[in-house]
């Protein structure tokens, strides 16, 4: 088996630690320090025939990679494994694999038999004006935008993996609790929206999220059920009955009465989005001036373990 390893040397969990920790000779290793570089390598690593691609980072290191991999690899992808060192590594976490797996772990889980292979489908985010598409599993604006830039710090304050999700989570929450209507929290961003061709609700979102993934950090279950595919969380605002709805949101229960207050929830192939707000992706904020479309990309193969 052909084995190349993306190294991201400035991932949490590699800060002062040697890149070749464990690399045999036959492993091919590289360190690109952008994303020119790292194009370059992918195409490399694809002329070589690699069939195990490791990406030794968190979840923008995936991200990047994965954003670049039509491109190089076309429609030939390679097996991938995740050795997360990120801080939060909520791809890891949906696929279950354990914190601090190693690169000879990957190596022996990978040509093992009995090898657990896991398919995921990136979301796929194309901008209007052409910019290149990006992929990833967790897509958000409105307070999830000011809950990131606020986890930024608490990750400058030691806080790392799920206790920066918890401390993120719980900051949004109390800055909405605490804010009138007019407050930036809960008056929300405007946004244009339909869901496969079909309009959206107009008005103000306190929040809207989309993943692909079936499980997140903490066991929390904003989307509901865990399930294959596309799903959504679409909420007014300001957001109203905010307590008893994140009761019921985090944990993946239901009731009628969240529908009515504005709070939807559904699985989709397409999302239409125009706005002229910023948006987070796998923990990166973009602008987002102009109309997007956030699609189900194809699934691709993870090396659960």
């Amino acid at each position: 088996m052909k084995v190349g390893v993306v190294h991201n040397p400035r991932s949490h969990a590699n800060l002062g630690r040697s890149a070749d920790t464990w690399a045999p000779d036959d492993v091919m290793l590289v360190r690109p320090a952008t994303r020119e570089a790292l194009e370059v390598d992918l195409h490399a690593f694809a002329a070589r025939g690699v069939e195990l691609l490791v990406i030794d980072g968190g979840d923008g290191t995936i991200r990047d990679v994965l954003s670049l991999l039509p491109q190089t690899f076309g429609e030939a992808a390679p097996l991938i494994a995740v050795q997360p060192s990120g801080k939060t590594n909520v791809l890891a976490v949906d696929l279950g694999v354990p914190p601090g797996r190693s690169l000879q772990e990957i190596l022996i889980a990978a040509r093992s038999p009995k090898a657990t292979i896991k398919q995921r489908a990136p979301l796929q985010v194309a901008w209007d004006d052409g910019r290149p598409v990006q992929r990833g599993f967790v897509f958000g604006l409105g307070a999830f935008v000011r809950g990131t830039q606020m986890s930024k710090s608490v990750n400058r304050m030691g806080a790392f993996q799920s206790l920066s999700v918890a401390l993120t989570v719980a900051g949004a929450a109390f800055g909405a609790l605490l804010g009138g209507a007019r407050d930036h929290w809960r008056a929300g961003v405007p946004l244009g929206l339909s869901i496969d061709g079909q309009p959206a609700p107009a008005g103000p979102r306190f929040i809207f999220l989309a993943t692909t993934l079936k499980r997140l950090p903490l066991g929390i279950k904003p989307f509901g059920a865990p399930r294959e595919g596309l799903k959504a969380l679409d909420v007014d605002a300001p957001p109203r009955r905010l307590l008893p709805a994140l009761s019921l949101l985090l944990r993946g229960g239901d009731a009628p009465w969240l529908r009515r207050a504005g709070y939807r929830r559904g699985d989709a192939r397409t999302l239409r989005l125009e706005t002229s707000e910023a948006f987070v992706l796998d923990g990166e904020i973009y602008d987002g001036a102009g109309g997007l479309t956030v699609a189900l990309g194809p699934p691709l193969r993870f090396l659960a373990s």
